[in-house]
C-alpha cells in the first residue's frame, strides 16, 4: 500500500464525479451508459479513491495505472503545500506575539520617560517656587499673578470645550479673556491694598452686565461658569499673597533668621508669613507625594467616582504623611510653638489640598479631557500642578489669622 499523507481527491477535483463525456467514448459498447463515480471510497494508504461501484480504482480504461501514478503525484505536491500553510500561520503566530512584546517594552520606555521627566521638571519647579516663596514681596506676587493668568485661560477652554458645551452654553471669548486678566489683576491688587472683598464685587458686577447686555440670548450658564471662574481662579489664589506678605509678624523663635544675611533681609525676612508659607507648601507636596505612593503599594477601595485613580488607602497614607511633614517642619522652624496647632495646621493642608484636586478633577472629567493644558512636560497644565493650592491657602490664612493666639509665635 501506499504510505503518501491523507489527501482529499474531491478538493483536488481532477475530474467530475458525473463523467457524460465517457458516454461518448467508442470502447464503450453502448452510447446510453453513463458512468459515475460513487462510494464505496477505499484508501490506498491515506490516499482517498473513488470507484465505480465494480472493480477498478480510477481505472479509466488502459490509463488506470497512468492516472493512479498522477494522483500520487499530486498528492506528494499538495503535502509540501500544507505544511507551507501551516509554517506560514505559525509565522504569523510568531510575529503577532513578537509584536505584542514590541508594544509592551515600548509601552514600558514610555513609561519611564514620561517618570524621569515629571520628576526633572517637578524639582525644577519645586527649586524655583522655594526661590520664589523665599523671595516674598513683589517677586512671590507677579508669580502668583502669572500662574493666575495662565491657570484662567486654562480654566475658561475647559469651560468651552466640547463636553461641557454639550450641556451648558459657554460665556463668549471676549468675557473670558477679560476674566483672565481681572484674575491676574486680583493679586497685585491684594499686595496693594491689603484686601480685595470690594475689587472682586466690582468686577463681578461688572462681568455679569456684559453677559446680559451681549447680543443673543444670554443664558444663566454662562453667568454662573463665568462667577465661579472669577471665584476659583482669581479670588482664592490671593489668600497666598495674604498668607506670605500679610502677615509680617516675625518668626522670634526661628533659627533660621538668626544666620540670615543682611543683605537679603536678616531675621526681619524670616515672618510668620513665610514659615507658615513653607510649612503649607511642603505638606501640600508631601500629601500628593504619599498619596500617590500609598495609593501604588495599598490601593484597593476607589475614593471617588470623580477620580477613580484615587483610593482610600493611599489618602489616608496622604494624610499620615502631610501631618508628619508638618510636625517636622514646625519643629525645625519653631513655630508654631504648639504640637496640637502643627497637627490641625496639617489637616487643614491636606483636606484643602484633596478637594482642590477632585474639583479640578471634576471640572476636567465633565470637559472629557485628561490635562488642563500641556505647558509643563510631565505634569500637564497650570491647574494640574495648582489644583491642590487653590483652597489651601484660604484655609491656611484663615487659621493662622483667627484660631492661633499671637500667629503662633
Amino acid at each position: 500500500m501506499a504510505t503518501t499523507s491523507y489527501f482529499q481527491l474531491h478538493q483536488c477535483s481532477p475530474f467530475p464525479l458525473s463523467l457524460s463525456s465517457r458516454c461518448s467514448c467508442p470502447c464503450r459498447p453502448s452510447p446510453s451508459k453513463t458512468l459515475v463515480l460513487t462510494r464505496p471510497r477505499a484508501k490506498l494508504g491515506h490516499l482517498d479513491l473513488l470507484f465505480d461501484g465494480n472493480r477498478r480504482a480510477l481505472g479509466l480504461g488502459r490509463n488506470g495505472a497512468l492516472a493512479s501514478r498522477r494522483l500520487i503525484a499530486v498528492a506528494a505536491r499538495a503535502e509540501p503545500e500544507r505544511l507551507s500553510e501551516d509554517n506560514a500561520h505559525q509565522e504569523v503566530h510568531k510575529g503577532h506575539k513578537l509584536s505584542m512584546n514590541e508594544d509592551a517594552v515600548s509601552e514600558h520606555q514610555q513609561k519611564a520617560s514620561q517618570l524621569k521627566k515629571r520628576i526633572f521638571f517637578g524639582l525644577g519647579i519645586g527649586l524655583s517656587v522655594g526661590i520664589v516663596v523665599l523671595a516674598g514681596g513683589w517677586v512671590f506676587t507677579a508669580a502668583v499673578a502669572a500662574a493666575v493668568f495662565v491657570g484662567a485661560r486654562e480654566y475658561f477652554e475647559l469651560v468651552r470645550s466640547h463636553g461641557i458645551t454639550a450641556g451648558m452654553t459657554p460665556p463668549p471669548r471676549f468675557v473670558s479673556r477679560v476674566c483672565s486678566v481681572i484674575c491676574a489683576l486680583m493679586p497685585l491688587v491684594t499686595l496693594y491694598r491689603g484686601q480685595i472683598d470690594v475689587s472682586v464685587t466690582s468686577a463681578a458686577f461688572f462681568v455679569a452686565m456684559a453677559l446680559l447686555l451681549q447680543r443673543g440670548n444670554p443664558r444663566f450658564a454662562q453667568l454662573s461658569s463665568t462667577m465661579f471662574g472669577l471665584f476659583y481662579c482669581g479670588y482664592l489664589p490671593c489668600f497666598w499673597v495674604k498668607l506670605r506678605c500679610g502677615l509680617a509678624a516675625p518668626a522670634l523663635n526661628t533659627s533660621f533668621g538668626s544666620a540670615w544675611p543682611i543683605l537679603l533681609g536678616g531675621q526681619a525676612h524670616w515672618t510668620v508669613g513665610l514659615v507658615a508659607t513653607l510649612i503649607s507648601f511642603s505638606s501640600i507636596i508631601a500629601a500628593d507625594t504619599y498619596a500617590f505612593l500609598g495609593g501604588k503599594a495599598f490601593g484597593r477601595t476607589p475614593l471617588t467616582t470623580v477620580s477613580p485613580k484615587k483610593t482610600w488607602e493611599g489618602t489616608i497614607v496622604g494624610l499620615g504623611g502631610c501631618i508628619a511633614t508638618s510636625v517636622v517642619l514646625s519643629r525645625i522652624f519653631c513655630w508654631p510653638k504648639s504640637l496640637l496647632s502643627a497637627i490641625a495646621f496639617g489637616f487643614l493642608n491636606f483636606f484643602g489640598s484633596v478637594f482642590g484636586d477632585l474639583t479640578e478633577s471634576m471640572i476636567k472629567r465633565d470637559a472629557g479631557v485628561k490635562d488642563s493644558g500641556s505647558l509643563i512636560p510631565g505634569h500637564g497644565g497650570i491647574l494640574d500642578r495648582v489644583d491642590s493650592y487653590m483652597f489651601t491657602g484660604a484655609l491656611a490664612y484663615s487659621f493662622v489669622k483667627t484660631f492661633l493666639p499671637l500667629y503662633g509665635v
